[in-house]
């Protein structure tokens, strides 16, 4: 071991340390592990989702690799919630939330603790940009690893994920299929451990970590119930205590260049509309100076070439058995996508770990070349107009509408525009507007993957427009807008988007606008009142200190400029 090695865990070296010692050696630490690094890995296990129920066992592989490299591992644990679950329910506006719990609670231990360099293991969508937050502020050496993917169900021959039951309501409601087809659909759909089975937004936050650097090549696309991801978590105990060893720490690898690569790879695979939510938090958290305007830049140079769900038919694991996320990062690097001089988690560069990667075959149609890409460019983008001074922010794979203008039916809950839409009173061009979901106003920015699926199992997902100042699931797509900011809660226009108002989706131009002039939506501002800010428990804390969407709904105050 390095001589100048940094281990914080030298506190409790002296004398006066004796009472701090006496309880590590209740927990198993001798006399000559107080010699060597105290590793922690910070494991999300739950059994409140298959997301993570199978992450205790990752978590030993990961303890026993940083063993075995000469470290001292100690597991501790953090929260998990599902999507999934508590989608279309008030239960929902924790989601986000807990992403911040996450991240502070991992913070919290790895501080208070001492520890020298960690694990972060995380399966569900807000462990990861969790676990990455926490990273990005935590100043010691760090891995993080994906829980990995959930294999498909089938039925009737068909791949089912959780996106096919949430349509299947809407199917169900609209008469094309009955209580039985519903049910069979529900009880195949998930089959086992790991998250969501399409490019939903685990799955997305997977693949950006490991463009960023953050993970080991090929663990973002190894599957869940696999020897695969035991092998990623052995290595990723070994890579973080070799990463103390070289002095590498996460402000070397989280640079503006290695966050270009991260949106890079997601355009290219068609990633979740959160993505741009969790990265502008990780960049914040990493003081690395990435804005919403970004995506744009960046939208416009990367081809979308990936036919993976929602808006395609194949899964994680179809890519993963041809070479997964591997493979798409040699294919950008050698196309001259990817910054191949920016460091990761292996102490080599991404050029380094990927030049000997699989190579995509001619004969597999996953991932499309780049002289024929589903789009030129990428499928997310950020509009801008007087509805969304702030921006917002639309996936439009898929999508063949790139303009659609139509008369705003307004709401202020899900639950109301749920029923609407339920009752059929949401026609074919109608702009479904639902509010007062944002950040604040959700609290806790919700997502509306429950009301998207409604609506495409009812045959309208490209026929109304869905706009929101929530969120969407890397599960939805159509027509749809959400981040629109600023929210309704703080006084954005969308607070004074009246019934029947005409508003105007542009992708193209990437305009979202309404046909109210500047004097009218003054007048209609002077006569608006905020409504008051939830005030108890997490969700109330969460309200008082939420940035914007466009500044990635943070709650602390780095960077910020709200």
């Amino acid at each position: 071991m390095k001589k100048d090695l940094r281990i914080k865990s030298h506190v409790f070296d002296d004398a006066k340390r004796a009472p701090n010692r006496a309880m590590l050696r209740a927990v198993g630490v001798t006399d000559e592990d107080f010699k060597k690094p105290m590793i922690g890995i910070a494991s999300t296990w739950s059994e409140v989702t298959p997301c993570n129920i199978h992450l205790d066992d990752l978590a030993i592989q990961a303890k026993e690799g940083a063993r075995k490299s000469g470290g001292v591992p100690m597991i501790f644990n953090t929260i998990t919630v599902s999507d999934g679950i508590s989608m279309g329910t008030s239960g929902m506006r924790y989601s986000l939330p807990s992403r911040d719990v996450i991240a502070d609670s991992i913070e919290t231990v790895v501080g208070a603790e001492n520890l020298d360099a960690y694990v972060a293991i995380g399966g569900c969508d807000k462990n990861i940009p969790g676990c990455l937050i926490s990273i990005a502020r935590s100043d010691v050496p760090a891995v993080f690893v994906y829980g990995g993917t959930i294999a498909p169900g089938y039925r009737n021959g068909q791949k089912l994920d959780i996106v096919s039951v949430f349509e299947g309501v809407g199917k169900h409601n609209n008469g094309d299929i009955d209580d039985q087809e519903l049910r069979g659909i529900e009880c195949a759909a998930c089959p086992g451990a790991g998250s969501c089975g399409g490019m939903y937004t685990a799955n997305t936050m997977a693949t950006a970590v490991e463009a960023l650097g953050m993970s080991l090549p090929g663990s973002s696309s190894n599957p869940a119930e696999s020897k695969e991801k035991l092998e990623d978590c052995h290595k990723a105990g070994e890579a973080v205590y070799q990463l103390l060893e070289k002095g590498i720490y996460p402000k070397d690898i989280l640079t503006k260049k290695a966050f270009e690569n991260a949106i890079t790879v997601v355009m290219a695979l068609g990633g979740s509309t959160n993505a741009v939510l969790h990265l502008l938090a990780i960049a914040n958290a990493a003081q690395v100076d990435v804005t919403i305007d970004d995506f744009n830049r960046l939208q416009e140079k990367v081809p979308h070439l990936a036919d993976l769900k929602p808006s395609g038919k194949y899964v994680m694991e179809d890519l993963h058995k041809i070479g997964g996320v591997p493979a798409v990062m040699r294919l950008l690097l050698e196309n001259g996508y990817l910054h191949g001089d920016c460091l990761t988690v292996t102490g080599k560069t991404i050029a380094e770990n990927y030049t000997d990667a699989p190579i995509l075959g001619e004969e597999q149609d996953i991932i499309r070349p780049f002289s024929d890409p589903y789009r030129k460019n990428g499928p997310l983008v950020v509009l801008k107009g007087n509805l969304a001074p702030s921006g917002a922010v639309a996936k439009v794979s898929g999508v063949k509408v790139t303009r659609h203008t139509g008369p705003a039916r307004v709401f202020n809950t899900e639950e109301e525009a749920t029923k609407a839409v339920m009752n059929n009173d949401i026609k074919e061009g109608d702009v479904l507007v639902i509010r007062y979901v944002g950040p604040k106003g959700g609290p806790g920015m919700p997502e509306m993957l429950s009301i998207s699926a409604i609506l495409v199992g009812k045959g309208l997902g490209q026929k109304v427009a869905l706009l929101t100042d929530g969120r969407f699931s890397g599960g939805t797509h159509g027509l749809v807008v959400g981040h629109i900011a600023p929210e309704a809660q703080v006084g954005g226009p969308i607070a004074f988007l009246e019934e029947g108002d005409i508003v105007t989706i542009d992708s193209e131009q990437k305009e979202i606008t309404m046909e109210v002039s500047e004097d009218e939506i003054a007048s209609r501002r002077n006569k608006w009142q905020a409504p008051e800010l939830y005030k108890r428990g997490v969700l109330g804390k969460y309200a008082h200190n939420v940035s914007c969407s466009s500044q990635g709904a943070v709650t602390d105050f780095i960077n910020r400029k709200d």
